[in-house]
């Protein structure tokens, strides 16, 4: 969107989604680009401001993320977050040191300047810290903003709009700073508040008909929101020369793949071909237990699937006549895919040099050499915003809602070997949690709800007889996004019914136990 986005250059730190949606909650575009973006890169988004976000290094370190300095003389608003504070000071002339002391979590900020960032807030902020430098000197033009107990905490230059804060406001802990961005997009900035899903609709349909040409393409369903939304959107750009492929990979939930055929195609009208390549996928995991090994063998085998499936389609329009030869090839040359911007955070450094936490199948399980190229309408969005968009465009609420599914399935809440056995018992043991929290009324309220199996044998008593049998983990979270997530206190009595049921009607596991880790330090899914 020319003339109205903010962009947000990405400095390393896991909160960079977060400052993206907290902007896009505005209804602002917001772009995160990698801090080594060049100028050209920045300058061809047309920007209104930006946005330096945090980071875990120091400036004076040798492999600091660097940006290219121009930046901060674009004549544009600039923000600075943590890091991004102390990389405008380091360049523009101030200095930065190691911390005296350290501030890392909640602490008070006391505004000692007011200026158009702190309109409308009190002079007295409750704010969230993560530093071990500060700025001591600062830059020619600027001034004091606002001081913690041990530090300058704001900074502002108000007449070349260049402002910093050395505490993260996009984050939840930070009362007033949704407030704070606030003034820095729509006050500051005059960024339109004119992102919305109907634009987003409209406009990515517009770009994935542009990208798709003449040719055809397909979509890997996993009957998830995301996989859905993704394909109604392509189908809405290029109709009948979008096939829908799912996959049985040996690890869907039980019944799942008959129920997801129905779904999509009875009430979102796709063209879906079924394909149960269980057996297949099951040998290659055969004796597999490393989780990262798991998810680029299932990430292989899909894009394997996928591309046997592609050239039976292409073989059958070659038969039926209706296949047309032309210069920009007229065939199945797409992969669509479902991909959201926490996979691709958590999965490898495309938009900065955040940490890898885990590859997700659709990013970081791909094969280099594939003979599709990739459709990923979602990439920049949260999961909230894809159901926002799915209403829009008239989905029904049961697909909506469903609970997110890892893309490789069971197989990475089957901890260990995978094996037929085991996926039974684990689909077994998660239909029973899935009934249990539709039965409390807590579905809809609950971010996702399953069961894993332990690699972990317990003794047990049943009938008078000794068992020796699986564990059961039960795992439940409430999100936002995915990005960080909070254990879900169940109520005992479903505790109760779900260990019940679970260690009765479920051969092979004798023991259940509940996960009250929240993310982080742990992540949702346990591989």
């Amino acid at each position: 969107m020319s003339g109205s986005t903010i962009v947000i250059l990405d400095f390393g730190a896991q909160y960079t989604q977060l400052i993206a949606r907290r902007v896009r909650e505005f209804q602002v575009f917001s772009v995160v680009l990698p801090c080594t973006a060049s100028l050209d890169a920045v300058k061809a988004l047309d920007p209104v401001g930006i946005i330096l976000s945090g980071g875990p290094s120091s400036v004076y370190d040798t492999d600091a993320p660097k940006a290219d300095p121009a930046v901060l003389q674009l004549d544009l608003p600039t923000l600075g977050i943590c890091y991004g504070m102390q990389f405008m000071a380091h360049h523009l002339g101030g200095r930065v040191v190691p911390s005296g002391k350290r501030e890392y979590g909640d602490a008070s900020v006391v505004v000692k300047q007011a200026n158009r960032l702190f309109t409308d807030l009190p002079t007295e902020l409750n704010v969230w810290m993560s530093h071990g430098d500060s700025v001591v000197d600062l830059p020619t033009g600027f001034s004091v903003a606002a001081e913690s107990g041990s530090a300058l905490a704001s900074i502002a230059d108000e007449s070349r709009r260049m402002y910093a804060v050395q505490w993260h406001p996009e984050v939840a802990h930070s009362k007033q700073g949704t407030a704070l961005l606030r003034n820095f997009v729509l006050n500051i900035c005059g960024a339109p508040a004119s992102w919305t899903p109907e634009h987003f609709i409209h406009t990515t349909v517009e770009s994935i008909r542009q990208q798709v040409g003449t040719g055809r393409a397909i979509c890997g369903l996993s009957g998830g929101v995301d996989s859905a939304v993704a394909a109604v959107l392509v189908q809405r750009a290029i109709g009948d020369r979008l096939t829908c492929i799912f996959v049985n990979n040996g690890v869907l939930r039980k019944s799942e793949f008959e129920q997801v055929q129905r779904n999509m195609r009875e009430k979102l009208g796709l063209n879906v071909v079924a394909v149960d390549a269980s057996e297949r996928f099951l040998t290659q995991l055969n004796g597999v237990s490393d989780p990262e090994t798991k998810r680029k063998i299932i990430g292989r085998e899909f894009i394997a699937v996928f591309d046997d499936e592609a050239a039976r389609i292409l073989k059958d329009e070659e038969a039926k006549g209706e296949l047309t030869h032309d210069s920009s090839g007229n065939e199945v040359a797409w992969l669509v895919q479902g991909t959201l911007y926490p996979d691709v955070i958590e999965s490898s450094s495309v938009k900065g040099p955040s940490q890898t936490i885990k590859s997700h199948h659709n990013v970081g399980g791909l094969p280099e050499n594939m003979k599709l190229k990739l459709i990923e309408p979602l990439r920049d969005l949260f999961k909230d915003e894809v159901r926002r968009v799915g209403r829009d465009i008239g989905m029904p609420e049961e697909v909506l809602e469903r609970q997110p599914f890892p893309g490789p399935g069971l197989a990475v809440r089957i901890l260990g070997e995978i094996t037929p056995e085991r996926v039974e018992i684990l689909q077994n043991a998660d239909d029973v949690v899935s009934q249990e929290i539709k039965k409390a009324g807590l579905y809809r309220q609950i971010w996702q709800s399953f069961a894993v199996l332990l690699p972990v044998k317990t003794v047990g008593v049943m009938g008078d007889q000794r068992t020796y049998a699986y564990t059961c983990a039960i795992r439940a979270v409430h999100s936002e996004d995915g990005m960080t997530a909070d254990w879900v206190p169940l109520p005992y009595e479903v505790l109760r019914s779900i260990s019940s049921r679970i260690v009765n009607e479920v051969h092979g596991i004798n023991r259940v136990v509940y996960d009250i880790t929240s993310k982080p330090p742990g992540t949702i899914e346990w591989e």
